[in-house]
């Protein structure tokens, strides 16, 4: 394979199947839960909270499913371009995962800032992604890290429309993804990607719980 495809160490059998037992569980997860979400806020939501379920329903079903295609397939040509789209995928999920939060505040300027600048920003790591796949990596990281934790930029605004409970999921979730990042760099460590896909599910329930008590405040 040409040295420009680099995909880091291949796994062996063993922890392929752990990774894909892994992400089935949160492929089924996601799916399910998006199709809940999304017909509980549209018969008790209001439109914006319909559009905001929407979203972020989609965003975590992509986000999972791409994982799981690109983790699975073989090295490849095809697995280049599908590593363009997982990575990008991490980008939609963030601001997706953001958006049913944000939308109950954006009447407040400093929310409704924070929630085009979280989109802004995966678009800005998206294109990074696909127009340079390969290269600042670390970068990524950082930036994915940053979109993750801005919230604490206006949580003021954003408390004020959430219970505790709900504020208390999402930072949960932030710490759990944060501290997954360790074994997603740690590449020699044996089912680290297992591991670090663990972690990510984990994080994704917990936010999904979040989600649900942000829908169920006021209704």
């Amino acid at each position: 394979m040409s040295e420009q495809f680099r995909f880091g160490r291949k796994y062996d059998v063993s922890e392929l199947v752990a990774d894909g037992i892994v992400h089935g569980i949160g492929v089924v997860f996601a799916l399910i839960g998006a199709t809940v979400l999304i017909f509980y806020a549209t018969v008790w939501s209001s439109y914006g909270e319909l559009a905001a379920a929407w979203i972020y329903g989609l965003g975590l079903v992509i986000a999972l499913s791409v994982s799981f295609t690109y983790n699975m397939w073989p090295h490849s040509r095809t697995k280049w371009f599908l590593r363009r789209l997982d990575h990008s995928a991490i980008f939609i999920l963030i601001a997706a995962t953001y958006t049913p939060f944000l939308q109950r505040g954006a009447h407040d300027l400093a929310v409704l800032a924070l929630l085009i600048g979280i989109w802004i920003m995966a678009a800005a790591g998206i294109a990074l992604k696909c127009l340079v796949p390969g290269r600042y990596d670390r970068l990524a990281i950082l930036l994915y890290l940053g979109m993750g934790w801005s919230g604490a930029l206006a949580i003021g605004p954003i408390s004020q429309n959430l219970p505790y409970i709900t504020m208390l999921l999402i930072v949960v979730g932030g710490v759990i993804y944060s501290a997954g990042v360790v074994f997603h760099v740690w590449e020699r460590l044996r089912f680290q990607n297992a591991i670090w896909h663990g972690f990510v599910v984990t994080a994704a329930a917990v936010h999904y719980s979040a989600v649900l008590t942000a829908f169920s405040y006021g209704a």
